[in-house]
């Protein structure tokens, strides 16, 4: 699992370093910085998926999400006796990324492309340095893979390093342009686990949604990100996963309610028996919240758990009486995955600090700076970042 997380200059998070466990809540007020933590373990994610600078262009481009504030803060400007000034940069502009598990770490850095080579994608941010290191946190002496620009090399079973005869372009992670089993068995490893996180943001549960009507059925181990295929998700829990928490988690949240999926020439459509009506409600019939819960009880009951997987604000829709379950049942998924929750509910928080072994992550912002309510500096975890 992911033991810390580390982001620098990323739009509010100027300089934040959050130990994690296997089970997270993100928390904070509107405007605190939840939705740039969610952002940029996205980006992380798609270090290894070859979407790292498309993703960046999508928000503006590095310009438009570098910190926008100075490179730090004096005690009389944190005191509120002096306002905010710009002051003359000292450091290279740069956004890092990284993080560190259980057995390597990594990180990115990203910075402005050289304006004497004249592009016409001169927007698109460069790769400065790229790093695997074993241990929990970066040393010199500690670093596995190292690319610094195009070059990149890899240290050998003797500790001695060995370049690698390939040029890697400013815009693309090592991640997706080097994975050798046999020279580089880390890198393939962390990559892999990298493309396993899974992100779920807001299912569609209008009129019109995918997941209420029927859609061709295949085994789904993995509910897809718009929650079409809840149906076939249900049934490959149903043959194939945890059958009696499937229903656990139905009965928890509908109490006499179970859940049956009807297959008609290959078409899949999920149908909802409540105690009191004498038929089934089908996809099309149930409520925006029903609906919703059962996509999330599809997404945290998968057969094929990630290394990470990521919810977005997943009380939305849901009746404040359905909080408890979802919390139950986002700590039981924890126990098979790593699991990071970002919310503003309320009744999710107080249902969240039942639960044990939950870590509470509250953001504050202060000086346009996103922070960890109570996380001193001296309290993170260690974190260095590779020099360029």
């Amino acid at each position: 699992m992911i033991q810390t997380l580390a982001v620098a200059n990323y739009r509010s998070l100027r300089r934040l370093v959050v130990p994690l466990r296997e089970l997270n809540l993100i928390t904070g007020t509107n405007g605190s910085g939840k939705s740039n933590v969610y952002r940029a373990l996205r980006l992380l994610a798609e270090t290894a998926q070859g979407g790292l600078i498309a993703s960046l262009a999508r928000e503006g481009g590095l310009p438009s999400t570098l910190w926008a504030g100075p490179e730090s803060f004096g005690r009389s400007v944190k005191r509120g006796e002096h306002p905010v000034e710009g002051t003359v940069r000292k450091e290279a502009i740069s956004l890092r990324l990284g993080f560190t598990e259980s057995e390597f770490g990594y990180a990115i850095d990203l910075g402005l492309p050289n304006p004497s080579l004249p592009s016409a994608f001169s927007l698109d941010p460069m790769i400065k340095r790229e790093c695997i290191w074993n241990g929990p946190f970066f040393r010199p002496g500690s670093v596995l893979v190292d690319r610094r620009g195009p070059a990149l090399r890899m240290r050998n079973d003797q500790g001695t390093w060995t370049e690698v005869p390939v040029t890697l372009p400013s815009y693309d992670s090592m991640m997706t342009r080097f994975a050798d089993p046999q020279q580089a068995p880390e890198m393939l490893v962390l990559r892999e686990k990298i493309r396993s996180w899974r992100f779920y943001d807001h299912f569609r549960t209008d009129t019109d949604a995918p997941a209420r009507v029927p859609q061709l059925g295949t085994h789904t181990p993995v509910l897809s990100h718009d929650g079409a295929d809840l149906a076939a998700a249900l049934q490959t829990i149903r043959e194939i996963g945890d059958t009696v928490a499937l229903d656990a988690a139905v009965a928890d949240a509908f109490p006499g309610a179970a859940i049956t999926i009807r297959n008609v020439d290959g078409r899949f459509e999920v149908e909802m028996r409540q105690y009191g009506l004498l038929r089934g409600l089908k996809g099309a019939e149930l409520s925006d919240g029903t609906l919703r819960y059962l996509l999330w009880i599809a997404a945290l009951l998968t057969p094929r758990p990630p290394s990470l997987l990521v919810l977005n604000e997943p009380e939305t829709s849901l009746h404040p009486d359905l909080l408890p379950a979802l919390a139950r049942l986002i700590a039981q998924a924890s126990q098979k995955t790593q699991v990071l929750v970002v919310s503003h509910s309320s009744p999710l928080i107080e249902a969240f600090g039942r639960l044990p072994g939950g870590n509470a992550i509250r953001l504050i912002k202060e000086l346009g700076e996103t922070r960890v309510d109570g996380l001193r500096q001296l309290d993170e975890p260690p974190w260095h970042w590779p020099p360029r």
